[in-house]
């Protein structure tokens, strides 16, 4: 049964990290990075989880032998919640990022960037071809 649950999370963390790597599109970055965290949360939790312990409450007739830790409970609890405000706040970037340059498409939000920062600067616009294999940009704008 654990087997299962260590290749749930090494999941979780492999197809968090390849959204995050490969992806261009601003949410579904954000997305992978939940799943990413979510990995890791489980792996936390997996690593300190041990079936015969018992809840670190005194008994009538003293401690029980074998106690689970708390400690790594709290730390993901604690993740759980950053994790949550981190990926608001991106939310709203992202969503500003649209709001700014009309799409959430990192290569057509860069080269709307570089445009806007030459016009501001005087230069004359310049024209970055995207690298050889890379997928068209899919910003409805353009």
């Amino acid at each position: 049964m654990s087997t299962i649950l260590y290749l749930g999370a090494g999941g979780l963390l492999l197809i968090g990290l390849a959204g995050v790597l490969l992806h261009t599109h601003l949410v579904r970055i954000v997305l992978a990075l939940g799943l990413l965290e979510s990995g890791a949360n489980l792996l936390l939790l997996l690593a300190s989880y041990d079936p015969d312990a018992r809840a670190p409450i005194r008994l009538a007739d003293g401690f029980p032998g074998l106690m689970a830790d708390p400690v790594p409970q709290a730390l993901v609890l604690t993740s759980i919640v950053i994790g949550v405000g981190v990926m608001a706040v991106a939310l709203v970037l992202a969503l500003r990022a649209q709001a700014a340059y009309g799409s959430l498409d990192l290569l057509v939000i860069r080269k709307r960037m570089e445009a806007g920062i030459a016009a501001r600067a005087g230069l004359p616009p310049t024209v970055v071809e995207p690298p050889r294999g890379a997928l068209p940009a899919e910003d409805g704008g353009e």
